[in-house]
């Protein structure tokens, strides 16, 4: 299937407007605790205008605040030793949060714990109207298995997460298409699988039948060949390394170890951010292992990089059957520049690709999730 321009931006814009027409007040009725508390606490609990009260048990602290949303809050303390604030409303979505306790940062005790910005730290989901399309249905699910390999290229055991469709058990003999989904910068494999909701996105979308049952495979992202010194926060930036382990381990593993359909046809790579940056490059130099590629917020150029004329061809229109690109509206100024510039020359290259803004959203995992969710029924049609 090849998706021209025009196509593309006009699904773009019509699920821009179907995100905009969502609202964000009156989701809830009463104060509710979040869903990302821990079994049997309260607290975080968010509010019906969205902000969220923090309470927190530190006796014999001298202060606290939560840092949550960009902003912190000093947290006061009651005379039963419980430290209490409570936050602006917030946007929908996921937030990562940390406690500043006496200077120390460290994680709500309440709460989950997620991996993101190089730590583990708390999360909040704070619900968004008229939306459901990454929560979980009564509808057939697939299922989330931890898959380790030993990789001689690093000589180290590497983890991956892989969603498995509902019909990979209910149709033994039936072969899938993959996705390779890469995470961004300070995650690991672990954040499409929670943070970003994966799998209530893809089952939800494989029961309503707008999108192929496929395979999806969460890499851990990064690499140091064995031998190498690896480089600061776990080597990010080592793009070759990395490849090569994607090129010549990854793929040929998973090939192996599931019924794939293993041709660049039925193989597609997608990123966000960092990720979207390695699925560009990994993605337009192995044409003959990967047919799709997308990237969410994630920008086409890096340090060194070749100029768009040479990294993104009119070559593209025929060797893949999807270019795609997303970013949100509120994201840092100088990324939206950067990926909404890349969206311009591809135009002017003649590049096809399909470009969506998420409406209202930064750098963060709800502008990601509603990128999937345009993305996955793309693939393979």
């Amino acid at each position: 299937m090849k998706i021209n321009l025009i196509s593309g931006l006009l699904l773009a814009a019509a699920v821009l407007a179907s995100c905009a027409g969502n609202t964000q007040v009156g989701v809830l009725t009463k104060p509710t605790p979040a869903t990302t508390n821990l079994p049997g606490h309260d607290y975080p609990m968010v509010n019906p205008d969205l902000s969220a009260v923090f309470r927190v048990d530190f006796p014999d602290a001298d202060s606290v605040a939560v840092n949550v949303g960009g902003k912190s809050y000093n947290m006061v303390k009651g005379e039963d030793g419980i430290w209490e604030a409570t936050s602006e409303p917030l946007v929908p979505g996921f937030h990562y949060y940390m406690l500043n306790v006496d200077g120390q940062r460290v994680a709500d005790p309440n709460t989950q714990q997620f991996f993101g910005s190089f730590y583990w730290g708390s999360g909040i989901e704070i619900p968004e109207a008229g939306v459901d399309y990454y929560l979980e249905k009564k509808v057939p699910h697939g299922e989330i298995r931890i898959e380790k390999y030993p990789s001689a290229l690093t000589a180290a055991e590497r983890t991956c997460y892989v969603y498995l469709p509902p019909q990979y058990a209910s149709e033994p003999e039936r072969r899938f298409p993959v996705l390779y989904l890469m995470h961004g910068a300070g995650e690991d494999e672990t954040g499409w699988a929670t943070q970003g909701m994966m799998k209530n996105i893809m089952d939800n979308l494989i029961a309503a039948g707008e999108c192929e049952p496929m395979i999806i495979v969460c890499e851990h992202g990064v690499a140091t060949l064995a031998g190498e010194q690896p480089g600061g926060r776990f080597n990010l930036f080592n793009f070759d390394a990395f490849e090569k382990v994607m090129v010549e381990e990854t793929v040929p593993t998973f090939d192996a170890r599931f019924r794939t359909v293993a041709d660049r046809d039925h193989r597609a790579i997608c990123g966000l951010s960092l990720g979207g940056f390695q699925s560009y490059t990994i993605g337009l130099d192995h044409p003959e292992l990967f047919g799709w590629i997308g990237g969410f917020s994630g920008s086409g150029r890096g340090p060194g990089d070749r100029r768009d004329s040479e990294m993104y061809p009119t070559s593209i229109n025929d060797d893949y059957h999807l270019l795609y690109i997303s970013i949100g509206t509120d994201e840092p100024a100088g990324m939206y520049k950067g990926i909404y510039d890349l969206h311009c020359a591809l135009d002017s290259l003649g590049v096809n690709h399909v470009y969506y803004e998420s409406p209202g959203t930064g750098h963060e995992w709800l502008t990601w999730r509603r990128s999937l969710h345009q993305f996955a029924p793309m693939l393979f049609r």
